[in-house]
């Protein structure tokens, strides 16, 4: 896939202004999540969007199980695009899965990335001892259970907690993205993010961040948006966005757009 990465992860430029950010999805979704971001920045960025290579809508033959067993080769991915694509400064948005993926790559190239903007991310998942990460460990094996068990069932039940807000589009579109993933790949990039934690090395990340987590998120409790910008090792801020869920980009795009530009604008 080296040799053609861009067109395997199906990367983008749109826009026309001088400074470049970077429209990272999280798991489940691919880039179409920010379409109803978009309008609010293409007149005035250049906005770099890309597929991770377990969305949907890439193929999965080019999901190689070995390498993605860690966040390590979704980095690579990311520092691969913006070396082809020649980009010396950008702004990073990363929800989830891609919020971390951001930090791990800002930790290697940290003059790369002027500003990480980090929504619903979390360092790690599962609670541990003096750290609430939301999940204890038979709780995931429950829900690694009923993905294997039924996926489409599981899918069905999944999305509209995740949306947490009554928004019907939401939750469709976000199902859609879902029942695109192959199953045997879902689970597998779920074990990888659950097992997950970046807690030792949020202290190297020196670009300033900006987190932003919403008022009810089943996914991140509040207290870990707190918990990043206390760690982080920057110059850190969090915004709280008065709406439901994990996907604030789908259920309140306006309102998501509006705390994006004012981060960008910091």
């Amino acid at each position: 896939m080296e040799s053609n990465l861009l067109e395997a992860l199906n990367v983008h430029m749109v826009g026309s202004g001088k400074r470049v950010i970077v429209l990272a999805h999280g798991f489940g979704t691919d880039q179409s999540v920010w379409q109803r971001i978009l309008p609010y920045f293409v007149p005035s960025y250049r906005v770099i969007l890309y597929d991770l290579v377990c969305a949907g809508s890439v193929n999965p033959d080019y999901f190689n199980f070995q390498r993605y067993s860690t966040l390590d080769a979704y980095v690579d991915d990311l520092l691969n695009i913006l070396d082809a694509l020649a980009v010396d400064c950008c702004a990073f948005v990363g929800h989830s899965i891609s919020a971390m993926i951001g930090i791990l790559a800002a930790i290697r190239r940290p003059h790369l990335f002027s500003k990480l903007i980090l929504i619903g991310a979390s360092p790690r998942f599962l609670n541990d001892k003096d750290y609430h990460g939301g999940f204890e460990l038979g709780d995931i094996e429950k829900v690694f259970s009923a993905m294997e068990a039924n996926y489409a069932a599981w899918v069905d039940g999944y999305a509209p907690l995740a949306v947490g807000a009554d928004v019907p589009a939401a939750v469709q579109e976000f199902s859609r993205t879902l029942f695109n993933m192959r199953p045997d790949i879902a689970f597998y990039v779920s074990r990888t993010v659950f097992n997950s934690d970046l807690r030792g090395v949020l202290g190297l990340v020196k670009v300033p961040c900006c987190i932003i987590q919403t008022s009810n998120d089943t996914s991140v409790p509040n207290s870990v948006a707190d918990y990043l910008r206390d760690h982080l090792g920057g110059q850190n801020t969090v915004e709280m966005l008065e709406t439901e869920g994990h996907l604030p980009h789908l259920s309140a795009p306006a309102l998501l757009a509006r705390k994006l530009q004012r981060a960008l604008s910091q």
